[in-house]
């Protein structure tokens, strides 16, 4: 059964296109996992500031593999500085919230 995990990122001001910069640099980092079965970056078309990173997976287990690997942990580590920055760069989100969901009804497109 197919589960759908959604990052609900806080993302303040302006940093929604860093956001989605980084993303795009990780493009199809995830696809060859096993149990992956999509992936979409929301952005907000409102006054909202959260975005959404919602994945689907054939399984709970899936997804636990995939949070365990040492690609999700090089994902999601601080990322380096640029030449000249002194430090690495701070994340862009400023919270987030994990959100499990399983399909309970809808129809095919």
């Amino acid at each position: 059964m197919t589960i759908i995990k959604i990052n609900a990122i806080t993302v303040p001001g302006d940093n929604g296109d860093e956001l989605a910069r980084r993303f795009a640099a990780r493009a199809g980092a995830v696809d060859d996992r096993p149990g992956f079965e999509g992936f979409e970056l929301l952005r907000p078309t409102d006054d909202r500031h959260t975005w959404l990173v919602v994945t689907r997976w054939a399984d709970e287990d899936s997804f636990r593999a995939w949070v365990s690997s040492p690609a999700f942990g090089h994902g999601h580590r601080a990322e380096p500085a640029t030449e000249g920055e002194p430090a690495a760069r701070p994340p862009v989100g400023m919270s987030s919230e994990l959100w499990s969901y399983e399909i309970a009804g809808g129809s095919p497109a």
